[in-house]
């Protein structure tokens, strides 16, 4: 096969490259002031400003060239239809079939996995309703008011950035509470918070043999127990999200309250399967379905949109048009809404987990970088804090700006300010401030030329750094639906351009596989030397602080 770096697509961008490397985004926009008008689309309800970036009517050209050549388009078909796109595992990734509104089937192995998914959302429906309508009591019978959430990966981050994300939608009565750290402290701080009377655990495992989950999952189950409960009450204080009917049985749940989902479901795309029950259970199943109407509305949108107006391809275009020819490796999400502090870590997952690969399709090493590093924090924060580095530093750092226009918590200026930070922040980034700009700002102020001189390099800003502006009119669940299925086809386009699997997570494995045997090591308190010398070193000294050793 012909990889990437290898296309003429590729050759062609790496010599525009070297002839619009010197020229600034200032020197783009007074070229043409009508840039703004040219590089944006809207889509589901988002609006994008793609203008603020180092790029011209030649580069869109020839980035379009090379998702062309890239085959993405077929490769997006192939993802709804229901082909193997996860060669490793054999599988289809169908995360859209769980979204799909539509009356059109969904084939897997020439079975229509629709009724399915439709039988799981009805099952969800009931039960949130029982909950969330003080119908569902626990042992002592009273109805639940706290739900503990055990998952790790995507059964947490997923769930957990949603919940934070649509607070202003949370039921009433309802705390939510999330634990994925196998670090006890994770665990013991939400039980500290509950009661046992009135506080339902959902165990997320699709396996149930997840040992993190598991884990805290017995101990919150022993928690129970010790207070006035018997087994038998286990089954209306716990429930599970899993496959495995065998060992959620054994563990003391009714698996009437099993909530199943399928092998063509990836952890980090799980959100819209059972895995978002506790989301469910704080916003209602009439919201979740609206979020899930937001993500097909843009499913819709990167399934049938031309290239050109197609918003994932644009925003992976641009990604790899700075990973790959600007060496620039980091990427920030700042998103100007305080209730999506946890997404940027969501999107941590979702692009690194899946894009942090070094062998392409076939198994043959890459000779390109792949997935970005994904990193952010709310603004206004951020800008007290790594905004200087993105200002002044040396590192080339693209980034996405989100907001919201109106807030789902009006007060007073707030929100006019808080809009009023974001532009300007992706103006400064972009605009910078020159010398003769700051001279002109500091003589007006009445600096003396002595003054001038001796700040003139710590207060002057390169600019030129790029971004990318995306808007919605609020942060209600269908526009969450659709910012997040943004990113995920962002996330499959850039792995379509790169020629790698993002659906696949070897690396997380082996990491898995070391510790179990270094577990058994540590519980038989034995002088250990089967390692490198670093790591039996740490074994053995923590076996000596533990007092297990001589």
């Amino acid at each position: 096969m012909t990889h990437p770096v290898e296309r003429e697509e590729w050759k062609a961008l790496a010599e525009h490259h070297e002839s619009v490397r010197a020229t600034t985004l200032r020197e783009l926009f007074e070229k043409d002031d009508q840039r703004h008008e040219v590089f944006q689309l809207e889509a589901a309800g988002i609006f994008l400003d793609y203008s603020k970036n180092h790029l011209t009517d030649t580069t869109l050209d020839l980035l379009l060239s090379l998702a062309r050549a890239s085959s993405v388009s077929e490769k997006m078909q192939r993802m709804f239809r229901g082909d193997i796109v996860n060669p490793t595992e054999h599988r289809p990734a169908l995360h859209t079939a769980l979204r799909n509104r539509s009356d059109q089937p969904v084939m897997v192995d020439g079975r229509d996995v629709m009724p399915d998914i439709r039988e799981v959302l009805a099952r969800m429906r009931v039960f949130s309703d029982q909950v969330r309508e003080g119908q569902w009591k626990g042992f002592t019978g009273k109805p639940i008011t706290d739900v503990v959430n055990i998952g790790i990966g995507g059964s947490d981050l997923g769930p957990l950035m949603a919940v934070e994300a649509l607070a202003p939608f949370a039921h009433p009565r309802l705390t939510l509470h999330f634990v994925s750290n196998v670090d006890a402290s994770h665990l013991v701080s939400a039980l500290k918070k509950v009661d046992p009377e009135t506080t339902l655990f959902i165990v997320a495992s699709k396996t149930f043999t997840t040992q993190e989950t598991l884990s805290n999952a017995h101990s919150a189950r022993r928690w129970f127990l010790e207070s006035a409960a018997v087994e038998t009450d286990v089954s209306k204080h716990f429930v599970a999200l899993s496959t495995n009917a065998d060992a959620v049985s054994d563990f003391g749940i009714d698996t009437d309250n099993m909530f199943g989902f399928w092998d063509w479901v990836g952890g980090r795309y799980s959100l819209w399967s059972a895995i978002g029950l506790s989301l469910v259970l704080s916003i209602g199943m009439d919201r979740f379905e609206q979020m899930l109407q937001g993500a097909h509305d843009m499913d819709m949108h990167a399934r049938d949109a031309a290239p050109e107006q197609n918003m994932p391809v644009i925003l992976a275009l641009l990604t790899v048009w700075y990973n790959n020819f600007w060496d620039a490796h980091s990427h920030l999400i700042a998103p100007y809404d305080q209730y999506l502090h946890r997404f940027p870590a969501y999107l941590q997952q979702l692009t690194m987990e899946s894009n942090g690969k070094s062998v392409h399709i076939d198994g043959s090493p890459v000779s390109l970088a792949t997935g970005p590093v994904v990193w952010g924090e709310p603004g206004t924060n951020g800008q007290h804090a790594y905004f200087q580095l993105l200002h002044q530093g040396t590192h080339l750092i693209p980034t996405d700006f989100i907001m919201a226009i109106e807030s789902l918590n009006p007060l007073g200026i707030h929100q006019d300010l808080l809009m009023a930070n974001c532009f300007a922040q992706s103006e400064a980034l972009m605009m910078g401030k020159n010398r003769d700009e700051l001279h002109a700002e500091m003589r007006a102020a009445g600096a003396s030329e002595e003054q001038i001189n001796r700040l003139s390099g710590h207060r002057t800003f390169a600019g030129n750094r790029p971004s990318n502006t995306l808007l919605v009119q609020q942060m209600t669940p269908h526009a969450l639906g659709a910012l997040i299925a943004l990113y995920e086809h962002k996330v499959f386009v850039e792995a379509a351009i790169w020629d790698i699997n993002p659906f696949d997570q070897w690396g997380v494995e082996l990491g898995k596989q070391l510790a179990k045997s270094i577990h058994a090591e540590i519980d038989q308190a034995k002088t250990v030397s089967g390692h490198d010398a670093s790591t039996n070193g740490l074994i053995n000294r923590a076996l000596k602080f533990k007092n297990l050793l001589a």
